[in-house]
């Protein structure tokens, strides 16, 4: 099992988009704060995305191609909750496919389904998600799917920060990962560009060597 980028030069074109429509965002001064408590200098949102057309369009395309090269053999398509949903509805409607999608957890009322959908034992599914960290929700979706009796193909996703310990989960759970763009592109891409100063570029890159002690 292996993480991979999937073209670098579309890895390259993916970057300049999120960088143009602002879904990178980077603040040195005042830090955000990630679910798991990690103080980061810098953001990603690729939810904005979605409302640009042309955008959309080729992260979904490129999504698609990943698939048909990868895991021609899939029938079902699998959204991580929340970001992942409507990137993968867009993807399994493209692949004429069903469609399902993975909670963090149960629902609290009603039928407290964990999947949202039809699954089917044995189905081969792919697993699409927005953002890739430390790889940890979205391996649990994958977990829950093949709890449900589902053969998980692999994962493909927008965006990740290429953390070693994200490729170290991925490959500990036998999960294949293939991505349109990353974190080493997207410094390198802002940096040639002239949207990163060099002593930002100096924070960013402590913080990526060391994410969960940063600015403690």
């Amino acid at each position: 099992m292996s993480v991979n980028l999937f073209d670098e030069n579309l890895a390259v074109e993916i970057a300049e988009h999120l960088v143009k429509i602002e879904s990178i965002k980077i603040n040195v001064a005042e830090p955000y704060t990630w679910a798991s408590g990690w103080q980061s200098p810098i953001y990603c949102d690729n939810r904005l995305s979605l409302s640009y057309p042309e955008i959309r369009k080729l992260i979904t395309s490129s999504l698609v191609k990943i698939i048909k090269e990868k895991y021609p053999k899939v029938e079902c398509i699998a959204g991580v909750a929340t970001a992942g949903i409507p990137q993968g509805a867009l993807v399994a409607d493209a692949l004429g496919v069903p469609f399902i999608y993975v909670r963090a957890k149960k629902k609290g009322h009603g039928m407290e389904n964990l999947i949202e959908g039809v699954t089917h034992s044995e189905q081969k599914v792919v697993v699409i998600e927005d953002l890739v960290s430390t790889g940890g929700s979205s391996i649990q979706a994958a977990e829950s799917l093949r709890h449900a009796g589902m053969e998980v193909l692999g994962m493909a996703a927008i965006f990740t920060y290429a953390f070693g310990i994200s490729e170290d989960n991925f490959k500990a759970h036998h999960i294949d990962l293939w991505y349109l763009s990353d974190y080493p592109t997207l410094i390198e891409s802002m940096l040639k560009k002239g949207d990163l100063q060099q002593d930002q570029e100096a924070t960013l890159q402590s913080w990526r060597s060391n994410p969960a002690q940063w600015n403690q």
